[in-house]
């Protein structure tokens, strides 16, 4: 690739880096021009599929996510594939995928990732008991705070929740809080809604204070007309 080029693919690919998270649409716009400058860079394949996926294209997504793979013949991507499936309503393919041999090939991480999505496509079928013996793993039983452990209990709390075991839930929501340093999740919420605390927002409140104060005013005013 001419160096001219690779500078301008490379610029388009750190700007969907940098908007993915807060600005998905924009990142989006950005792979699509990387995507058309450098389509035979898997590299580019892949920063387009994950733009395709914080968007929820799902289809277009799983496209390019099978063409990376395709020129890396990497299993990587298999567990965010398997979860395009579920995002197109296909959850029992993502369980298929599941129990394809490439799942050990993955490192630690890629095999978490992909039982949160074969338990997320349990949930997605009604199969809430599958789900929740899907997440009890040794990385789950583990005290050892791994990059993934706070998403994993935090999914382990809610499915419990939805099964209606509350306590269980609560143990292990508190339990991804503890583990979750960079804030992933909204673990504190969900502590606080099973605790009964409710949170008012400052602003709103000053904001209903001040109207109040004018409606008084006016009223005092009125009376002395």
């Amino acid at each position: 690739m001419p160096k001219g080029l690779a500078e301008d693919v490379a610029k388009n690919l750190v700007m969907v880096a940098n908007l993915i998270d807060e600005d998905p649409e924009q990142a989006y716009a950005y792979s699509k021009v990387a995507l058309r400058l450098a389509s035979r860079v898997a590299a580019v394949r892949e920063a387009a599929g994950f733009a395709a996926y914080a968007t929820q294209k799902y289809s277009e997504a799983l496209a390019e996510f099978r063409a990376a793979r395709r020129m890396t013949g990497s299993v990587e991507l298999w567990p965010v594939m398997a979860d395009c499936e579920r995002g197109l309503g296909r959850p029992e393919r993502a369980m298929a995928m599941a129990g394809e041999p490439e799942v050990q090939k993955l490192d630690k991480a890629g095999q978490v990732e992909m039982r949160l999505v074969a338990a997320g496509a349990r949930r997605d079928m009604g199969q809430l008991d599958a789900a929740i013996v899907t997440l009890q793993s040794p990385e789950l039983a583990s005290n050892s705070v791994q990059p993934w452990t706070a998403r994993l209990r935090y999914a382990y709390a809610d499915a419990l929740l939805a099964a209606g075991r509350e306590d269980e839930a609560r143990e292990w929501f508190a339990k991804a809080l503890e583990a979750d340093k960079d804030g992933a999740t909204d673990a504190s919420d969900r502590l606080a809604e099973l605790d009964g605390v409710e949170f008012v927002d400052a602003i709103d409140e000053a904001h209903e204070g001040d109207e109040a104060d004018e409606a008084d005013e006016a009223d005092e005013s009125g009376k002395g007309e």
